[in-house]
């Protein structure tokens, strides 16, 4: 199996640190057993940062470890000793390289050496219990947990930046073009698709300098897939400007440099988003006896269209000064009219579907959903194994909102309610008037609120027992359904000696 050398288009699934946890602690020294809270806060996980790297031409490194996470953050200690924070994981990537999601959104296009974009953002650390206290929580007997940082899989697709494109069918020349007037020494051979990647060319006329890329196999139906020019096309959406590269010298039947014009062009016009490109013709091998000939022929038709026609040779050197000056023009004027583009650092926001800050509650088949940046952070950080934590994050919930909106909306208490997306949401048992006003009494780790029994438990318990001895055709919802009627198990307190005789009764009767 071969292995590439030239990639142009990755997919990478890239993974943020999460943050540390904070810690609950409580200081202690000789004769001061209990000297108040010192829980040192988690750190924040790592960023991962994609940065445009001049010295990178390729996306080949990704092609082989698609995947890439950055470092978590360090939890919290005792003696208020903070976590450390999660080293950023920094991928360069080439100039040009365009970043989208899976679907095909556009996330950025990074041009410009040391642009960056935070991709995936760390985790936030958790506060511990030093932080959380408060003149109504003296010494919280809880801390928060770190947040996962973003997790997402991008496609990076890289555009070749240069300023003049070479298009041609293949053997046309387009790569003795480039070793001619410049440095680059591509790969030539006498046969078709000798060139399997673009080739990049640093061509210097008078004081411009200026880049040349050349889009390998381009035949008639690239834009359907034919050939390689399909994959490489975008390769030339940067260009200022496009050089028709035209083989005066072949030897296949039924071609003239008129109708190999008009097929690139047809191709170029179905891929779209180059017919405001300048073009220039390159009559080339005019150095074979009948390339010539034919030049002379066609070249009055060619110009008659209102295009620039150069015969050249990139064997002999014929005409080559001549192009690389009237490509400098036209690239000269193009960087003329085009802002300055500087580096920056863009961080990745995009539309929160969850409410945003607020918060937003719908009423579901499952339950009341409640979605939002608040709640939903909120729920990613609480330790639902120690109460305390649950009775602060319902604390915070009711002075956000959250049960006042509920209650306005109809929702009762035992009412279902799910907090975050459907395929990863928390659900809870709605209880209004959960708020605790100051410290609650007990050892800490307990909240004494969450010691009696919740109605949509009791109810669940309920049913459980009655599905052992429901009908043949009965199903869960009937069995509710009974169980609801008056008279029925929820009028009375589950397992006490107030049971009605009818729960002793045949449910299928």
């Amino acid at each position: 199996m071969a292995v590439p050398t030239f990639v142009d288009r990755v997919t990478l699934h890239v993974a943020a640190g999460r943050g540390g946890n904070g810690v609950a602690s409580v200081h202690r020294e000789k004769f001061k057993p209990l000297g108040g809270p010192d829980g040192g806060n988690g750190g924040p996980g790592g960023s991962v940062i994609l940065r445009v790297d001049p010295q990178i031409t390729t996306l080949v490194d990704y092609h082989h470890s698609p995947k890439r996470r950055a470092e978590h953050g360090g939890h919290g200690a005792g003696a208020h000793r903070n976590g450390g924070h999660g080293a950023d994981l920094v991928l360069p990537v080439p100039d040009g390289t365009v970043v989208s999601l899976k679907d095909g959104t556009v996330l950025a296009d990074l041009v410009g050496a040391g642009t960056e974009m935070v991709i995936a953002q760390g985790g936030r650390g958790g506060l511990g219990n030093a932080a959380l206290a408060s003149s109504k929580r003296k010494a919280p007997g809880f801390a928060l947990l770190g947040e996962p940082g973003d997790e997402l899989d991008i496609v990076l697709e890289l555009k070749v930046v240069a300023d003049i494109g070479l298009v041609g069918f293949p053997s046309a020349g387009k790569s003795s073009l480039i070793a001619a007037v410049s440095r680059a020494r591509p790969k030539i051979a006498d046969y078709p698709f000798t060139t399997l990647v673009p080739n990049l060319g640093v061509v210097t006329a008078g004081e411009v300098t200026f880049t040349v890329a050349d889009v390998p196999g381009l035949i008639e139906g690239a834009s359907e897939g034919r050939g390689l020019g399909h994959d490489f096309l975008r390769h030339i959406e940067r260009c200022a400007a496009i050089v028709h590269v035209i083989d005066t010298a072949t030897i296949e039947p039924g071609r003239n440099p008129v109708d190999d014009l008009d097929v690139i062009e047809n191709e170029l016009s179905r891929y779209g988003g180059l017919e405001d490109r300048p073009r220039l013709v390159a009559l080339n091998k005019t150095d074979v006896p009948d390339g010539s000939d034919l030049a002379d022929i066609t070249i009055e038709d060619l110009r008659a269209r209102g295009l620039t026609v150069i015969p050249v040779s990139a064997a002999s050197g014929a005409g080559l000064r001549e192009l690389t000056f009237a490509m400098a023009k036209i690239v000269e004027a193009a960087r003329a009219a085009k802002p300055v583009v500087e580096s920056q650092r863009i961080v990745l926001r995009p539309p929160a579907a969850d409410g945003g800050d607020d918060f937003t509650i719908k009423a579901t088949s499952e339950g009341w959903r409640v979605r939002g940046t608040k709640p939903e952070r909120w729920v990613r950080q609480t330790d639902f194994s120690n109460d305390e934590a649950v009775g602060f994050l319902a604390d915070r919930l009711n002075r956000l909102g959250v049960e006042d909106r509920l209650v306005k909306l109809g929702a009762e208490e035992g009412d279902t309610v799910l907090i975050g997306h459907p395929d990863n949401s928390v659900v809870f048992d709605f209880k209004p008037g959960m708020e605790a006003g100051a410290e609650m009494l007990g050892r800490r780790g307990e909240d004494q609120r969450f010691e009696e029994s919740r109605p949509a438990a009791q109810r669940r318990r309920a049913i459980d027992e009655l599905m052992d001895d429901r009908g043949e055709n009965e199903t869960r919802a009937d069995v509710a359904r009974r169980l609801d009627r008056p008279g029925g198990p929820m009028s009375y307190e589950i397992g006490t000696s107030e049971d009605p005789d009818w729960l002793e009764d045949d449910p299928g009767e």
